[in-house]
């Protein structure tokens, strides 16, 4: 049983639809890569799951139970997490108050201490600038404390929306490395958004490609890397 599934999904925000039929899973200890241009419904998928959209018809099922009916917060509590494009971090706090912060579920209160010490790992960078206003942080250290913190509410699944957006290219290379380690290193579960076509194949388990709402192709992701049509589209080599 796949740990996370969207089954025939219809969504967007109000009256104008966004997803269309879309079915996906994400089996546990993976990273599912969805891929696509932009427009093409990358970020809203990622909402929908959270509860953040307006739901037409399907399911959404979490660890076996339909979570479609669920606020957010109920979402977050049973073990989901997102982290949104842009580097968003709270940057007049430190970056401890900003990983404290992120402690926002019971379970995840109660082991603060060792949550901490498992971010700290991954992101040691980020242990040796606790005491930093997170606004003087360069970009990829944002984006790391950014992670850091959705990683502080021990989700079983980590929604990555964009992680590379506006980083420079060795910076993204670095980006891409952290998020293989969260998989193979701290044993996470992982729904990647990314326009990085080629760097979203070299890490992922599986991959769905998605167009204008639409799942247009889909498999494991080593496979898709040789599929020519996604080749030529997105001019991997």
């Amino acid at each position: 049983m796949a740990l996370l599934e969207l089954k025939n999904v219809n969504a967007g925000y109000g009256e104008f639809r966004v997803l269309f039929d879309v079915s996906a899973k994400v089996e546990r200890g993976q990273i599912v890569a969805i891929v696509g241009p932009n427009g093409a419904g990358k970020t809203t998928t990622l909402r929908t799951i959270m509860g953040m959209t307006t739901l037409y018809s399907g399911d959404i099922v979490f660890n076996g139970r339909s979570i479609t009916r669920m606020p957010t917060h109920k979402r977050v509590e049973l073990g989901l997490s997102m982290v949104p494009e842009g580097r968003r971090v709270f940057r007049t706090l430190t970056v401890y108050e900003n990983l404290v912060a992120g402690a926002i579920t019971k379970r995840a209160w109660e082991k603060l201490e060792d949550t901490l010490e498992m971010v700290y790992n991954i992101f040691p960078k980020l242990k040796e600038r606790r005491n930093q206003i997170a606004g003087t942080l360069s970009g990829g250290e944002a984006q790391m404390l950014a992670i850091a913190r959705a990683l502080m509410s021990r989700p079983d699944v980590l929604l990555l929306d964009e992680p590379s957006l506006g980083l420079a290219p060795k910076i993204v290379i670095q980006i891409f490395d952290v998020v293989k380690k969260l998989r193979d290193e701290a044993e996470k579960t992982i729904l990647l958004v990314e326009q990085h076509v080629k760097h979203s194949l070299e890490i992922a388990d599986y991959a769905y490609v998605l167009e204008q709402g639409r799942i247009v192709l889909e498999g494991e992701a080593q496979k898709l890397m040789k599929d020519e049509r996604l080749k030529k589209a997105y001019l991997i080599f």
